[in-house]
């Protein structure tokens, strides 16, 4: 749950930008380098949150952090048969399931759209019901009958994704 409490007392600090990253593994970089400090990440993970422009963002206090995005505004990692985001928050329900022109397994489920973290990708595609044609017709952008639990995977531009699932990936003032 993120606290803005500190905000209605000091409403007038100024945001933050290009300071935070979040990369497609799911690991927070700050200016570049990964964050390893177990206090902070767990602090970040806290407090982060999309917000109603589709921007990443963590309250630090009364100050507004923006994050830029490797991906998408969620990665989500297995935990048995369900998924998890980065931040640990259980991905909810799976509403459809893409594949990107890089090969990237996307989610959209309850929380928000979400890449598969790749360390996940290989066990999660041994799910699914498809022949190597399926697969490459796939990729190339053709629609094929190619499922995981259920679920047709579609096919999708990895650069229609923030217009089409409504996050900013670089947020500017």
């Amino acid at each position: 749950m993120v606290d803005l409490s500190a905000i209605a007392k000091w409403p007038n600090v100024p945001a933050c930008y290009e300071w935070l990253s979040l990369d497609r593994r799911g690991d927070w970089r700050l200016r570049g380098e990964r964050v390893t400090h177990r206090g902070l990440i767990d602090f970040i993970n806290r407090q982060y949150a999309v917000d109603e422009a589709g921007r990443g963002v963590v309250h630090n206090g009364p100050q507004r952090v923006y994050v830029d995005l490797a991906g998408t505004p969620w990665i989500f990692r297995r935990d048995g048969d369900a998924f998890v985001a980065h931040t640990g928050r259980p991905a909810g329900d799976i509403l459809s399931v893409h594949l990107d022109d890089g090969g990237s397994l996307l989610f959209e489920t309850e929380l928000g759209i979400g890449l598969l973290d790749d360390r996940d990708l290989a066990a999660t595609l041994a799910e699914c019901a498809a022949t190597d044609a399926d697969w490459e017709a796939l990729l190339a952008g053709e629609a094929r009958a190619v499922t995981w639990r259920g679920h047709a995977i579609r096919p999708i531009l990895a650069v229609d994704l923030p217009k089409r699932f409504n996050f900013e990936p670089r947020p500017r003032p």
